[in-house]
């Protein structure tokens, strides 16, 4: 009997608990301070796309877009999901340190740059598909699956089917809210990994460092039904304040130049984080 009331208080205390913890994680959602800014709207409309910008200020706790609605939609990450895949790599040792090489197998590749040995930041910087294709193949559905979960990164379908192709076609999904909430776990070292792997991520996803800021980021594309989408993510230190941003954009014609529209997708960032005064 006196064990049967143990197990009752310990059930009732523990679904109390995972209840607080509900109310409390709803309370955050109804309570976020969000800013919708038509500059930035006036921004996207300039350009030959259609879609959103998000940025968010930690210091404030706010967020900024011109598109809160389409910042919600689910898009598939493309490769935004090398910064997750070099995380994952780097945890179980697929990846050995920043010093890995991928070897070029000496077979015609999509882009020229691909056709090289290359060491792990160039291969993030130059989205090296076949390399982390590699990556993901060696690290197998299983673990990928329980990373993650474990990381909390959007919802994504990986089986034995596609673990060599799901973040850049197929179901998964994550949406521009939720990328920004991963970046800024990894930036405040509050995912469950490595100081050492937060270190090598951070330092391959620098892009620029100035007497200004400091930008890091990844872009990715996807292409489904011979419809682009096109994603620029990441963060900006300006002295001791700090921006996330997540940029999605639908291009309005059927055909692109990728180089552009990856150009575009950055100066629009940028221009965008020039509309909350964030840099000038």
């Amino acid at each position: 009997m006196k064990l049967h009331s143990l197990l009752f208080l310990f059930i009732f205390f523990t679904s109390c608990k995972q209840q607080k913890k509900a109310e409390e994680l709803a309370t955050v959602k109804r309570n976020i301070n969000k800013i919708k800014k038509s500059e930035i709207q006036t921004i996207i409309d300039k350009t030959d796309a259609n879609g959103s910008i998000v940025i968010y200020n930690l210091t404030k706790d706010t967020y900024y877009s011109n598109n809160f609605d389409w910042a919600l939609q689910g898009k598939l990450p493309a490769s935004t999901f090398k910064i997750t895949n070099t995380i994952i790599g780097l945890e179980t040792r697929v990846i050995e340190s920043d010093s890995t090489i991928f070897r070029w197998d000496g077979e015609q590749k999509w882009l020229d740059l691909w056709e090289q040995d290359l060491v792990l930041r160039d291969a993030f910087q130059f989205s090296c598909v076949p390399c982390y294709q590699s990556v993901a193949s060696k690290i197998g559905p299983q673990q990928m699956n329980q990373y993650v979960n474990k990381l909390q990164y959007g919802n994504l379908k990986i089986d034995d089917s596609n673990i060599t192709d799901f973040w850049l076609e197929g179901e998964s999904r994550i949406n521009q809210m939720q990328q920004i909430d991963f970046l800024k776990r990894f930036y405040t070292n509050k995912l469950p990994i490595s100081k050492r792997t937060t270190k090598i991520v951070k330092t391959i996803l620098l892009i620029d460092e100035n007497s200004a800021y400091t930008l890091s980021g990844k872009t990715g594309l996807s292409i489904a039904n011979n419809h682009y989408n096109g994603w620029f993510v990441g963060y900006i230190e300006v002295g001791n304040d700090v921006y996330f941003f997540a940029t999605n954009l639908d291009p309005k014609s059927a055909t692109i130049d990728i180089q552009e529209f990856n150009a575009i997708r950055k100066e629009v960032t940028i221009s965008a984080l020039k509309t909350i005064n964030a840099i000038s």
